[in-house]
């Protein structure tokens, strides 16, 4: 194999999301303040900043005031549309009950917020930190992390290129580039490659409780001008999931038109025939739903795995050359359903500690004056409140567990600290045998208000290069046929957003499972739902994937 080049920068950031470009952006900007000089790199998967990125999105700015106080007059693309009314509405099968907005603590009344496309949002992040001088290699996938001969992180290395499914080279081959760095920060996102390694690795989780995850499924829509609201939010819960399942939905009005809508079913579902994708479309068929979407138009589709565990599932923040920031450490707000400002404030928080420790001649140590500024910045105290939110309401379930994780809210508010922390379960534990459970019912899918997973895909611009390494490996072949398809009637041919996973020759008594790797949005849930954790995401080729023109 040809040696791999090496390029050396004081701090290299896997991943171009808010976190990792809001700790690019302050780095620079704690150099330009010193008038010292830090070279700082950004790889990022997708074939463009904001490709892989998916989210509702409304937009709590506090973190953003605080890393570009004047934002709002340089072109943001999020300024365009503040928040105006908020609802919330708790769903019947065919009516809705309004929660009035006073019975819930201020902080989740949407107060001051924007809404927009988070991957523009990014697109606008990317070019601020570029005119800082921060370089940006988008179409470039870290596959692998570096360490040095003490097994401290020195940098990550980007995956080879033109490489057969075979494993042969083809002709375009290209071996992969190291990059190697004072100090690497993974930003990843959700349940992140890398960041499972170094968690595993450095054992950063022994002290927090498992995380737990929701998968979000996203569509956006051209509907009618005259049911068009610019900045109406809507959040709902509810219909169409039952007693077995949690969840929500959200309904944003934003710029151009257009509406942002998504269903959140969270992942310690137990039915093996529940398909959150399914759950989706079935929402919108709600008499409520329906009518703001009538005559309008499905333009884009994606889905995306969020962290649900809050505050006692955020593993420990630092090891020996690095940090995990954003959602691969897990800071989003569940019942705000806000994640972006905590990614920015961890991105910025471990970007001071990191300028602080290359200024002092420090390298590949453990930068502990990050986790030190998160236990006493506002962030924390943001997610302590919440803290209790999401067990209660899986533990006592959606009527009962969101009376109660109310009141659990507003004493917190009110400064009454509960003098309990509750503890999470992994969500790959859940299911029940199939012989257990009864199927759900799902509409047939019309076309014009609902669709089928190929469909979808379609709209996500999902692409990969046909002849590379599948990246959704198995560590036993065998298990999806001898194990979960007798006892769950491998629930991956249901978890799956996008189709990747089939069983095919049932009919004649031999049985396949079937990897469709083409499909893969790169969300996840098979990573985190398989029940005996046997599906191992890994990055495919750089550039591959998802392309979100405006999620």
């Amino acid at each position: 194999m040809s040696e791999r080049e090496s390029m050396p920068y004081d701090v290299v950031i896997v991943g171009a999301g808010p976190a990792g470009l809001s700790a690019a952006i302050r780095l620079k900007q704690r150099a330009a303040e010193t008038g010292g000089e830090l070279s700082v790199c950004v790889l990022e998967k997708g074939s463009e900043v904001g490709a892989h990125i998916l989210s509702g999105a409304v937009i709590d700015p506090r973190s953003l005031d605080e890393l570009i106080p004047d934002w709002r007059d340089k072109g943001c693309p999020m300024a365009e549309v503040p928040v105006t009314e908020n609802h919330h509405w708790v769903l019947t099968a065919t009516k809705k009950r309004v929660l009035p907005e006073f019975l819930t603590p201020p902080f989740m009344h949407n107060k001051g917020t924007y809404t927009g496309s988070l991957g523009n949002l990014c697109r606008w992040l990317a070019g601020q930190a570029e005119e800082l001088g921060v370089e940006i290699f988008p179409g470039f996938a870290a596959a692998e992390i570096l360490f040095d001969e003490q097994g401290r992180v020195k940098g990550v290395a980007t995956g080879d290129m033109g490489v057969a499914r075979d494993g042969t080279h083809k002709g375009d081959y290209t071996p992969g580039l190291e990059l190697h760095a004072k100090y690497t920060f993974f930003a990843e996102g959700v349940r992140g490659h890398l960041s499972k390694e170094v968690i595993r690795t450095f054992d950063l989780a022994k002290d927090a409780q498992p995380q737990v995850y929701g998968l979000g499924i996203k569509e956006l829509w051209d509907i009618d001008p005259a049911l068009h609201s610019p900045g109406r939010v809507i959040h709902t819960q509810g219909w169409p999931l039952g007693d077995d399942a949690n969840g929500g939905s959200w309904l944003y009005h934003q710029a151009n038109g257009q509406v942002s809508l998504g269903f959140v079913t969270w992942l310690n579902y137990t039915n093996p025939y529940l398909s959150p994708f399914h759950e989706m479309q079935k929402w919108k068929t709600h008499p409520e739903i329906a009518a703001i979407l009538k005559g309008g138009k499905r333009v884009s589709y994606g889905a995306r795995a969020i962290n649900d565990g809050g505050l006692q599932s955020i593993p420990k923040l630092v090891f020996p050359g690095g940090a995990l920031i954003g959602c691969s450490a897990g800071f989003l707000n569940v019942p705000r359903l806000k994640g972006t400002h905590g990614a920015m404030k961890s991105g910025m928080m471990a970007a001071e500690a990191a300028f602080d420790a290359v200024q002092a001649g420090r390298e590949h140590d453990e930068l502990a004056a990050y986790p030190q500024a998160f236990e006493a910045s506002w962030l924390h105290k943001e997610l302590s409140v919440v803290r209790n939110v999401v067990p209660l309401v899986k533990k006592f379930g959606d009527l009962i567990g969101s009376g109660l994780s109310g009141i659990s809210m507003w004493m917190e508010h009110f400064g009454v600290k509960m003098p309990f922390t509750m503890k999470h379960h992994p969500d790959h534990e859940s299911l029940w045998r199939k012989d257990l459970v009864k199927p759900p019912v799902y509409p047939k899918a019309d076309g014009v208000l609902t669709f089928d997973r190929l469909s979808s895909v379609f709209l996500s611009n999902t692409n990969h290069e046909e002849d590379q390494p599948v990246h959704l490996t198995l560590r036993d072949p065998n298990v999806p046929i001898d194990y979960n398809l007798p006892m769950y009637d491998e629930p991956a041919q249901r978890y799956c957003p996008a189709g990747v996973y089939e069983v095919v020759g049932q009919d004649t008594g031999d049985p396949k499972f079937v990897i469709n790797a083409q499909n893969c949005v790169h969300c996840k849930t098979c990573d985190i739902k398989d029940p005996t954790q046997n599906i191992n995401w890994v990055v495919p080729e750089g550039g591959g994937g998802p392309n979100y023109p405006n999620m």
